[in-house]
């Protein structure tokens, strides 16, 4: 289990090493081709997440794993995934053709509903991320997990209904959704593997395995509700 840890800290440090790399290019980048001002400081804000994200790592590290700085830690990258999401949306070269834009309907707005989802998202990953640190129960996670799913039905359902004539919200609203079916089966499949091996001395590979998809695919969830929210502003 010790030879396990190290290797897994080690992992960690290259991945974390290599993804600050590419946020410093990503952001030259930007900084000498992007005639964007605001997508040029979306660059820098990326640059500053990634550092202080690094900083939350290793006080974490320091500090044995305190709840506070552990959950901040969490929180802090999907809100940094989303943001390179976002940055890969507003240079793609579709992006630059211009929007496809369709009238809001009075009767069944989405511009302010749309920014509900991501919100949401985040506060139920924020959540997750501090039960998994013991700050609170999993039931705070597991009660707010269908709140968050009806607001993405809501909005999801309302783009399909009412919005469908646009292609860039249609595909947005159906993957948004596959990937939270996604997530709300790999949450209850963590949840029983959980109760499962509670007996257990250690964490047994099942769920690790399914606690670490249920982390990644929120990670999906979150920023395909960002992206959502981007092109509903863009189109409508």
């Amino acid at each position: 289990p010790m030879e396990g840890g190290i290797l897994y800290e080690h992992g960690h440090r290259m991945v974390a090493t290599t993804v600050g790399i590419l946020t410093i290019v990503s952001m030259l980048w930007l900084l000498r081709t992007e005639k964007r001002r605001w997508l040029r400081w979306l660059g820098v804000i990326a640059l500053v997440a990634v550092i202080v994200q690094g900083v939350l790592g290793g006080l974490t590290v320091l500090y044995l794993l305190p709840w506070w700085i552990s959950t901040s830690h969490a929180s802090l990258a999907q809100l940094f995934f989303s943001t390179t999401v976002a940055i890969a949306l507003f240079t793609s070269s579709w992006w630059l053709r211009g929007p496809s834009a369709v009238e809001e309907d009075a009767k069944f707005p989405i511009r302010g509903l749309s920014l509900a989802a991501p919100i949401l998202v985040l506060s139920q990953l924020a959540l997750g991320a501090a039960a998994r640190h013991k700050a609170i129960g999993s039931i705070y996670h597991i009660s707010w997990a269908p709140v968050v799913t009806g607001v993405i039905l809501w909005v999801s359902l309302r783009i399909l209904l009412h919005y469908a004539q646009n292609r860039e919200l249609r595909i947005a609203a159906v993957v948004l959704l596959g990937i939270t079916f996604c997530q709300v089966f790999l949450g209850i499949a963590a949840f029983m593997t959980r109760i499962a091996y509670a007996d257990a001395v250690q964490p047994m590979p099942l769920m690790v395995t399914f606690t670490v998809l249920h982390v990644a695919v929120g990670a999906l969830t979150m920023a395909s509700s960002v992206a959502l929210a981007i092109l509903v502003r863009r189109n409508v």
